[in-house]
Formats: structure tokens, C-alpha cells, sequence
């Protein structure tokens, strides 16, 4: 199976559990790896026969700001579910998505979740 990565994808959106984080919003990472066959793209090398992955970053962008989620873990799941809809070359795709401005006063880099949706385990 081969792998397309998307890497360090800045959104911003008003997912938390805060009132703050709902009326100010923040900026979220995410990172998703998209696995499937690229076989057919790698001898071909058109476009049609891979997973389009700036058409990706707009299906993600679109899935992650329609609505204001109160966890990050639902938020991936939006994610997740808007991929494996429009791609049917995804096979499996992993999201870590990152809050780096989640409101705790410790000093930290970011909290974040990773989920893995696999296309057979998908539930309609």
C-alpha cells in the first residue's frame, strides 16, 4: 500500500469546549496520511489516477470549519468521514490533529488526537 502525506496543514476553526474558543477561535495542524493503491499513478503519471491532494486540502478545509465541534476527537472524525467519502482511492487514512493553543497554563507544544479511519470499518 502507498502512503500520500499531507503535512503541517494550518486551519483555523472554533473547536473547544470553552466559550473563548468558541467566540475567538484558533489555529489547528493537521497531519493526515492517506494510504491506497498508487500503483496505476506511478506508470501513468496522470493525475486522474491519484488521490488529488490539493483537491484533499479542500475537502478537509470544508469538513473542518462547517460547524463548531466542543472536541478535537469529533472534529477528526469530520475529517476523516468527508476523505473516505470523496476518495475512493483512500483505503485508510491516520489524522493527528494538533491544538497548539489549547487553553492549559502549562507550557507545552500542542495537545492533539490521532485517529485512524480505515474504509472497511467505516460505518454508513
Amino acid at each position: 500500500m502507498d502512503t500520500i502525506y499531507i503535512k503541517g496543514l494550518e486551519l483555523f476553526a472554533y473547536h473547544g469546549v470553552g466559550a473563548q474558543e468558541k467566540q475567538e477561535g484558533q489555529t489547528f495542524v493537521l497531519d493526515l496520511a492517506l494510504k491506497g493503491d498508487l500503483s496505476r499513478a506511478r506508470r501513468s503519471d496522470c493525475l486522474e489516477d491519484t488521490v488529488n491532494y490539493a483537491a484533499v486540502c479542500q475537502t478537509v478545509r470544508e469538513a473542518f470549519t462547517a460547524q463548531s465541534f466542543d472536541l478535537i476527537e469529533r472534529a477528526a472524525q469530520q475529517v476523516c468521514d468527508a476523505v473516505l467519502e470523496g476518495y475512493p482511492q483512500v483505503e485508510e487514512l491516520t489524522l493527528v490533529l494538533k491544538k497548539p493553543e489549547a487553553p492549559i497554563p502549562e507550557k507545552f507544544d500542542y495537545v492533539a488526537v490521532e485517529v485512524t479511519q480505515r474504509r472497511k470499518e467505516r460505518k454508513p
